[in-house]
């Protein structure tokens, strides 16, 4: 199947979306489409699906002009879009929500389970995924979830499959079998629309590149022949210069120590301290459980033991307002479910967690709130037409800066990020490098997760690497590389602190 999107353009008020872009797909191709959040990206895939009404321009589908009407009319026409938020019915299992509204009936009409079980997982063993189809997929983590919905657009008999973001929450080994499948299914002549902020994915499985900024496709690129230097300065409009800022951290006392930290079953004998100033470094397989000990010690799960210790004072936490009360934030993997209220205000987002302080009297200061949210959205450069605009209606890297915002606000001095450029494209993420330099100087301690090994090496002081619920090394980042972290998070052992 050929797709030509010719001349594509669209505004919402005077919010000039897409200024004219053009994007052509071969058959058999991975063509990736890449650009800055709010360069346009998802709105072209929602216009091609029908999902938007462009203002003018074309859509060609193997020479015939093509409109459909809404994203069922595009499936049954070879397309499928895998949007970055899943939509599950998290309390339903696995296989009835792959085949919601397509249940298989025998010649009684009753649902035919046992044949769905099979087709479920037929279609999950294509991608490698051994994953049970009758649990329940709420309790699945965010990559299973995410290798689920890959499957499901594999049912479709898909000749066109858009990926928006589908490896942000996999391990490096379900990376790999996504690309094996993706090159499986390019074989077979299924073209594939890529939408990365991994440059190196766009590498290693694409064919040919297109970048997009402030609404126009400004090139198109055979990756043999282009270098990461050329796609970053289209996308920015700029030179970014080195990816991570330099550190030179000047380390202050002890900010948070924990000792023996158990929750039974999910992680266990968990010892480390963060300092002022200091960037450490969470790394191992999704699932090793390092999210996990970060919710216990926020609050949000109960720990069986061990002991946390906040400026040389022990602490009992047992919920995250006793967290903030300690000038603990915590940045959560999945923003939109946990830490923003998607249909709030910029402005209710931002104060939340520090409303109290602004009460004088038993009254609010909504003047000096206004100043500070003000501020806070200059500071992290927060793209939007001002505070009383809902949250949701932001791109992932304008939101994340908003719950980033949140915690600043709140004048957190211990700050956990948990995969803090998620979803984030190559600008954003350097402006939350930067912050996060900046926040070091301040003295605030941070932790983060992180499964980009990169982003790891280029970000932190020292790396701590889980592995199945236990902490193999804390490791100097001077001395560290990909193969040492590696080796630690599959269980092996190297030179460590502990």
């Amino acid at each position: 199947m050929k797709i030509e999107l010719k001349n594509i353009s669209k505004s919402f008020g005077a919010n000039h979306v897409l200024k004219g872009v053009n994007l052509e797909v071969s058959p058999g191709e991975v063509h990736s489409l890449i650009g800055e959040n709010g360069a346009g990206k998802s709105t072209l895939m929602n216009i091609f699906t029908g999902l938007l009404e462009a203002d003018s321009g074309e859509i060609i589908v193997d020479g015939q002009s093509v409109h459909y009407s809404g994203a069922l009319d595009a499936e049954q026409h070879g397309i499928s879009f895998i949007h970055q938020e899943m939509n599950n019915f998290l309390e339903m299992s696995v296989v009835d929500n792959m085949f919601l509204n397509k249940e298989y009936k025998n010649k009684f009409g009753f649902v035919d389970e046992k044949r769905m079980i099979k087709e479920a997982e037929y279609y999950l063993s294509e991608l490698g995924a051994k994953i049970d189809v009758r649990s329940e997929i709420g309790k699945l983590s965010v990559g299973r979830q995410q290798m689920i919905e890959i499957a499901k657009s594999l049912m479709t008999d898909a000749k066109v499959i858009i990926m928006d973001e589908p490896t942000a929450a996999l391990t490096e080994k379900e990376i790999k079998l996504l690309f094996e499948a993706v090159n499986n299914l390019k074989q077979k002549g299924v073209s594939f629309i890529y939408i990365s902020h991994r440059m190196e994915e766009i590498f290693e499985i694409a064919d040919r590149v297109t970048v997009m900024r402030d609404g126009v496709s400004v090139g198109t690129y055979e990756v043999d022949k282009v270098d990461m230097k050329q796609i970053v300065r289209d996308m920015v409009g700029r030179e970014m210069g080195d990816f991570y800022p330099e550190r030179n951290p000047e380390l202050g006392s002890t900010a948070l120590k924990v000792e023996h930290l158990t929750e039974d079953g999910v992680f266990n004998d968990i010892n480390f301290s963060v300092r002022e100033g200091e960037i450490l470094a969470f790394s191992g397989l999704m699932g090793a459980g390092r999210t996990e000990i970060m919710r216990a010690i926020f609050g949000i799960d109960k720990l069986t033991s061990g002991t946390i210790i906040v400026e040389g004072k022990q602490v009992k936490i047992h919920s995250p307002q006793q967290a903030i009360n300690k000038n603990i934030g915590f940045l959560t993997e999945n923003r939109k479910d946990e830490g923003l209220i998607l249909d709030a205000s910029l402005y209710d987002n931002i104060v939340l967690p520090s409303v109290n302080g602004f009460v004088k009297h038993g009254l609010v200061d909504d003047k000096v709130i206004g100043d500070f949210v003000d501020q806070l959205m200059k500071r992290l450069t927060v793209k939007a037409m001002g505070s009383d605009v809902e949250a949701g209606s932001l791109s992932g890297g304008n939101q994340q800066k908003v719950v980033l915002a949140k915690w600043i606000g709140a004048g957190t001095q211990i700050l956990i990020l948990d995969e803090p450029t998620r979803g984030v494209d190559v600008g954003a993420k350097r402006e939350i490098y930067d912050l996060m330099n900046e926040l070091t100087k301040r003295h605030v301690a941070i932790i983060m997760i992180s499964s980009d090994l990169p982003e790891v090496l280029g970000m932190s002081d020292r790396i701590a690497v889980i592995y199945e619920g236990k902490l193999t090394g804390i490791i100097d980042t001077k001395g560290a590389t990909q193969e040492k972290v590696m080796t630690l998070a599959t269980g092996g052992n190297v030179d460590a602190e502990s």
